[in-house]
């Protein structure tokens, strides 16, 4: 195919192997991305500026939250970033985990959202995260996924 062939098909929207790529490479670089803010929660390791980031988020849930059992919920966030960024990447149970962190950054972005000023602070990651996670519920996995494969059998 002539690299003009290719843009016309691209302009035209017919290029749908391109745009299955496209969305598994986005659906994994997602996953990564929570993976990497899981991962020291669950080793109890530093995380860029966060000495401590388990600890951080569970002063979030219990001091600004003021919800119970902030280190339960602190480990399911935790479990919920780890494992649930990997599975994401792989597209597994992608719907229900992408729900689950669409729901984790609406809160985030709620109630962190006045003390972290558009661009200042970075606010609009967790509300484009957000926008990836419902697009990812509503869309699932796509054909490039652990979804897929095994509902082929």
């Amino acid at each position: 195919m002539s690299e003009r062939t290719l843009a016309a098909a691209l302009l035209a929207g017919r290029h749908v192997g391109l745009e299955r790529a496209a969305a598994a490479l986005l659906r994994a670089a997602f996953g990564l991305i929570m993976f990497t803010h899981g991962l020291p929660k669950l080793l109890g390791t530093s995380h860029g500026s966060m000495a401590d980031p388990m600890a951080a988020s569970v002063k979030l849930i219990d001091s600004v939250l003021h919800l119970p059992a902030a280190p339960l919920l602190g480990l399911l966030v935790a479990l919920l970033e780890g494992v649930g960024g990997l599975m994401l990447a792989a597209g597994l149970l992608t719907r229900p985990v992408a729900l689950l962190m669409a729901l984790q950054m609406a809160a985030i972005s709620y109630i962190l959202g006045p003390t972290w000023p558009w661009i200042d602070r970075g606010i609009e990651y967790p509300v484009l995260m957000l926008f990836l996670a419902l697009f990812f519920a509503a869309h699932g996995g796509g054909d490039w996924s652990a979804d897929r494969k095994l509902a082929r059998g």
